[in-house]
């Protein structure tokens, strides 16, 4: 007489594999009747009050006010325009190589300058009225003026 391939071991795991699946397939069958309620749309939907909270029921009808859309402004305010001649000090000019370095004036500021955006021929030390421009590694001065 031969022995049976599955040991006693072996048919208690698939009994507790089985009984695992039916007890998940019970527990999945018992949330879709618990959820199957719940699907009407005004159960869904959340009002905001007057001072900003989340509550269930809409808004009074004599407390409600009109906005008019236009009104709201999105993303940030236009900058105003600001004059685009500033004026600072030459604090470092290297006559031979051409390069300086202004101190814009009511600020921390330092700009670079190249000798072919001068206008006038610049010193150590003069008082000078500039734009400012992007450059490769930053903002730069141009269109450098000496100031009398």
């Amino acid at each position: 007489m031969g022995r049976s391939h599955e040991s006693w071991n072996k048919r208690e795991k698939e009994k507790k594999k089985q009984k695992k699946k039916e007890d998940k397939l019970k527990r999945k069958e018992a949330r879709k009747e618990e959820n199957s309620g719940r699907t009407d749309f005004d159960d869904m939907i959340a009002y905001v009050d007057e001072f900003g909270n989340i509550v269930d029921t809409p808004p009074e009808e004599q407390n409600r006010e009109e906005i008019n859309a236009e009104d709201i402004v999105i993303g940030i305010p236009p900058k105003e325009e600001e004059d685009p001649v500033k004026e600072g000090t030459v604090k470092f000019f290297d006559e031979s190589k051409g390069y300086g370095f202004i101190a814009v004036k009511g600020t921390s500021e330092s700009l670079f300058t190249h000798v072919k955006s001068h206008l006038d021929e610049i010193r150590e030390g003069n008082r000078v009225s500039f734009e400012i421009a992007p450059g490769e590694k930053g903002p730069v001065a141009i269109n450098v003026k000496v100031l009398k």
